[in-house]
């Protein structure tokens, strides 16, 4: 589940929601940590009590190299929980802008579908979906209010042959 970091408080609710029914039927969650909607999607995770969340990131998973920072106990509470943080990147590797998209190939490549919730015209969840279609993945979006602006890029997705995400069992459908 991907989306975008400044995400709406609806786009919020809507993946911590979306992230804790497909955990309470053991169905893990990957994001990538960063602000906004992978946030609520590993939240949603965490808590659900059943599934697991996984978070790959794009720096080095050391704890004092966790970026960003403010998810540190995000990042510890996945742990607790018998998550996974994985990364391409070695112990030193500070986050770097170029090594977002190319972690995006990561989440979508670890993932059996890739849930859209919030993205803008122009987005890294953008990236996550072309990377899940070329790898032959289902991607779903859901969709949005046509005036906001981190909507743009779901409703895209979806006029582009993306499944329709508008309640939990149009996951299980396809």
């Amino acid at each position: 589940m991907v989306g975008c970091r400044m995400a709406t408080n609806n786009g919020k609710m809507l993946a911590r929601t979306i992230a804790k029914a497909l955990a309470n039927r053991n169905i893990n969650i990957i994001s990538g940590l960063a602000v906004g909607i992978d946030t609520y999607a590993h939240l949603g995770a965490l808590d659900s009590g059943i599934g697991k969340t996984v978070a790959v990131l794009g720096s080095s998973v050391a704890d004092e190299e966790i970026y960003p920072m403010r998810n540190t106990r995000v990042f510890e509470r996945i742990l607790e929980k018998g998550g996974a943080i994985v990364s391409e990147y070695g112990f030193g590797s500070r986050p770097e802008k170029h090594h977002f998209p190319a972690r995006n190939r990561i989440i979508s490549g670890l993932s059996d579908k890739v849930i859209v919730v919030e993205a803008k015209k122009r987005s890294g969840s953008l990236i996550t979906a072309n990377w899940a279609l070329e790898q032959g993945k289902d991607v779903f979006a859901v969709p949005g209010n046509i005036l906001v602006k981190n909507s743009v890029g779901t409703n895209n997705l979806i006029k582009e042959g993306a499944f329709l995400l508008s309640n939990i069992e149009d996951i299980f459908w396809k």
